[in-house]
């Protein structure tokens, strides 16, 4: 009889442990403490959303991808030799471009101008920013997430690598965009020709206000057109291939403007562009002290 009360037990003791182990796999995370548990913290597939300090993010996971165009592509251009990367870390980018609203929220008074062209609205794109003000805004978002115990203390929010953005904006496709080798401008807030013989749609000739298009396959907006983004690499004639690539201290080695001065790289096109700029590989720079009303930036949080 005896024999039979511990066998019971045992049987009452592993129901128990088993519950429990179902329990704590079935937890949300928003469920968990405000001191979020770091592993909690990433996302399990593709296009996983959270939302931290006020913006949503999309997971992208770790991968490899073939980053560049081929000399097929149509308006290809030079520097988009393809490259194999391979990033190690999944990260979470910014579902749309950072907003006016967030911005004011984060920082206070816009970075500059409004125009014509880049209307008033916080669900506008934040435009004229330079990069170290796209910077900033990344640190001041960092401690805004860690006071409030949404963003864990060795994560960080900051402007994304080229690899990390062509990659995201790729999100899983091998195709010249997230939405195929044509795009119309349905599909993203360009103006002019459709690129590669796409259906004519609207040109606004304008900022739209984020996520007017449609999200890619990760659910991220306004990858092609609408606002070209900062990324935070010095520009380089060849595209950075290999393990994690991030030139972002590579200023020695950057590719050097007709003045004698480096650049930094903005990718995705912008409204008042044709279709071909708004390609997934295309890459342009810019001195990273000027500021351009069709130039914006999006974060990404990421664990160094």
């Amino acid at each position: 009889m005896s024999f039979m009360r511990c066998l019971g037990s045992l049987v009452l003791l592993a129901a128990g442990v088993l519950g429990c182990q179902r329990g704590e796999s079935v937890t949300p995370v928003d469920d968990l403490t405000k001191t979020v548990v770091p592993s909690a913290f990433k996302g399990s597939k593709a296009g996983d959303e959270r939302e931290v300090a006020g913006i949503k993010l999309c997971w992208c996971p770790p991968g490899k991808f073939t980053m560049g165009s081929p000399r097929s592509e149509p308006e290809r251009r030079p520097g988009e030799d393809q490259v194999e990367v391979t990033l190690t870390k999944g990260f979470w980018m910014a579902k749309y471009e950072a907003t006016q609203g967030q911005w004011k929220r984060v920082i206070g008074k816009l970075p500059g101008e409004l125009t014509a062209e880049l209307p008033e609205g916080d669900d506008y794109p934040v435009g004229n920013v330079n990069f170290a003000e796209s910077e900033a805004f990344c640190h001041k978002l960092t401690e805004l997430g860690r006071q409030s115990g949404d963003l864990p203390k060795d994560w960080e929010f900051r402007l994304p690598t080229e690899a990390q953005w062509e990659y995201a904006c790729r999100a899983g496709t091998t195709t010249a965009t997230s939405f195929g080798d044509k795009l119309s401008s349905k599909q993203a807030n360009f103006k002019g020709k459709p690129y590669n013989g796409a259906e004519p749609g609207p040109s606004l000739g304008r900022a739209a206000k984020v996520g007017s298009y449609p999200a890619n396959a990760w659910g991220l907006h306004d990858m092609h057109g609408n606002t070209y983004e900062w990324c935070r690499d010095w520009s380089h004639a060849k595209l950075p291939g290999g393990v994690d690539p991030d030139l972002s201290s590579a200023k020695s080695t950057a590719s050097r403007n007709r003045t004698g001065d480096v650049s930094r790289v903005r990718r995705g096109g912008c409204w008042a562009d044709d279709g071909w700029p708004c390609r997934s590989a295309f890459r342009l720079r810019f001195e990273p002290e000027r500021r351009y009303d069709h130039i914006g930036f999006r974060v990404v949080a990421v664990r160094p």
